[in-house]
């Protein structure tokens, strides 16, 4: 089924046209199944070809990577790989392999496996270089073994191969150092999956759009998603439900429920009515002004996720007059981002005055130059810039979606519409469901003015800093050989120390040049019914299912 098609189920469903789940969703759940509210259906179910909440909310649940991260923290732990070592220069990591694990398909996990997943990535086809489609790899590995025109080559590769010494013994090697390698591989997408079922089910035949939606015609993504987790796929309507079963050749403790059933609901109203009816169990990026609500129920409760997020004002240079600096800061003065945080986020949000949240190393804090509401600042600085007012910009946000530093996209965008125009611009508004159509079009370029934002995938400035402006990244649309640089620097340096003073210097240059500007950091939360126990709340939002049951 082409993802056309799956959208507009998507949306009729939000609609709800295609609200009524089947009896075995109903309000009276089993003991051994839950249903989780989820905002929207997946893009596709395979790590390495999305970069969205939604799909690896699914994705982290089938497959495991070499590494990943202790429940509750950005710390790293043993998974597919029980022990690494790097050599002196940092170029080869050795890593000790898992005995006795089996894919979902009994296939077996050895060394070979991971050296096909590694080469799967490095290969890919060109299409699937289009960094809306492999947005991790081309930016954390960056470079392809042949490249299509426009994309990285191997000398732009992080990774230079993969070696196998026998079958529970795997060496990547890398073309230059990096700090921040081994957190990378914890990223969901960076699973190992099954090289039989990749093979069979065609997992990289299809085609991808203009706007950089891939459309496959294989069946690996949709239906036939298969890895080493304690889960693996039941069954996906899309618009209605994803169901996920436990996995009975899984290596590690047995998953406590048998079943996991997925409902997309993108209204967060719905949400809160469908968890009190009892028709699911919990969902997440619970909207602020309904917290008071959940917590005044003796049978729901609230969990809160730590902040490790930014929402952020996107600006493409690509887009004139976004490639003038003084236009970029009068876009930063027209912004009230201390409204927009008070009134919308319930006291959970604080308001950014930097792109890496404060919990990380890295954020500096002092010399960052602030950019606080000012309309006749903007006004000046436009017309410094020779521009005729009101100044002209496309504005984009996305619907029938709510992310945790993002709850309710259309009301961020309709206040700093506001506060733009007080400021010497003129706002026209484009909006696009999420899924597939917003996210594609942003990250392929399309978008001059746009709302997005990140919630951190591991515990390093890199992950923040490295994936959005170590390179050109089409959403941002500027070749900055300075920054380019800093970064790269900073993520290779091994001293502590020296590392954290290169990022805090160059997160002082990018307030500076203002590829984007941030307006909050949150605390995101989830809502649950109260017997629901066991879910451990993540800092990157990605939280196993495995240990979750119901209280006696």
């Amino acid at each position: 089924m082409g993802l056309k098609k799956l959208g507009l189920l998507a949306a009729l469903a939000a609609l709800g046209i295609v609200a009524a789940a089947s009896a075995s969703t109903g309000s009276k759940q089993a003991s051994n199944a839950l249903v989780f509210g989820s905002s929207s259906d997946p893009v596709i179910i395979d790590g390495p070809l999305v970069s969205d909440g939604e799909s690896l909310r699914v994705v982290d649940q089938i497959f495991q990577g070499l590494v990943g991260l202790k429940p509750g923290t950005t710390q790293i732990q043993p998974l597919l790989a029980t022990s690494w070592t790097a050599s002196a220069n940092g170029l080869t990591w050795t890593f000790n392999l898992r005995g006795g694990v089996k894919f979902s398909d009994g296939t077996p996990f050895n060394a070979a496996a991971v050296c096909f997943n590694f080469n799967r990535w490095y290969d890919f086809p060109g299409p699937l270089q289009n960094s809306a489609v492999t947005y991790y790899w081309n930016t954390v590995f960056g470079g392809f073994a042949h490249p299509a025109a426009g994309s990285p080559g191997p000398d732009k590769s992080l990774y230079k191969g993969c070696k196998t010494k026998g079958s529970h013994l795997v060496q990547l090697l890398l073309n230059h150092r990096s700090s921040s390698f081994l957190g990378a591989l914890a990223l969901t997408n960076f699973g190992i999956a099954s090289p039989t079922a990749l093979v069979k089910y065609k997992a990289d035949a299809g085609t991808v759009d203009a706007n950089g939606v891939f459309h496959p015609t294989g069946t690996f993504g949709t239906q036939h998603p298969i890895g080493t987790g304690p889960y693996m796929l039941q069954s996906w309507q899309v618009g209605n439900k994803l169901e996920i079963d436990a996995n009975p050749l899984y290596w590690g403790p047995k998953a406590k429920l048998q079943r996991i059933i997925f409902r997309p609901i993108s209204d967060p109203a719905a949400q809160l009515q469908a968890l009190q009816s009892g028709e699911i169990q919990g969902f997440d990026n619970v909207a602020p002004q309904d917290i008071a609500t959940i917590k005044a129920n003796s049978k729901l409760k609230v969990l809160d996720r730590p902040a490790f997020n930014v929402a952020y004002v996107g600006i493409n240079q690509a887009i004139p007059p976004m490639n003038i600096l003084k236009v970029r800061q009068a876009i930063a003065y027209g912004l009230d981002r201390a409204t927009v945080a008070s009134k919308f986020y319930a006291g959970r949000a604080q308001v950014a005055t930097e792109f890496l949240p404060p919990s990380l190393n890295g954020y500096a804090g002092k010399g960052v130059p602030l950019y606080p509401f000012d309309p006749n600042k903007a006004k000046q600085l436009l017309q410094a810039a020779g521009q005729t007012l009101p100044v002209p910009i496309d504005f984009w946000y996305p619907t029938s979606v709510s992310r945790p530093y993002m709850p309710d996209p259309q009301r961020n965008a309709e206040a700093f519409a506001a506060s733009l125009e007080q400021s010497g611009f003129k706002v026209t508004f484009h909006s696009a469901p999420w899924r597939p159509d917003y996210l594609a079009q942003v990250q392929s370029g399309k978008a001059e003015v746009y709302l997005l934002g990140w919630t951190g995938d591991f515990g390093d400035p890199a992950d923040f800093d490295n994936v959005h402006f170590g390179a050109f990244n089409p959403q941002f649309g500027f070749h900055n050989t300075k920054l380019f640089n800093m970064l790269s620097k900073a993520d290779q340096e091994t001293n502590a120390a020296k590392r954290t003073k290169d990022y805090q210097q160059a997160e002082i240059y990018i307030m500076k040049f203002l590829p984007m500007v941030p307006y909050v950091h949150t605390k995101p939360a989830l809502a649950f019914q109260k017997n629901v126990v066991g879910y451990v709340a993540s800092p990157v939002a990605l939280e196993s299912f495995a240990t979750v049951s119901y209280s006696k």
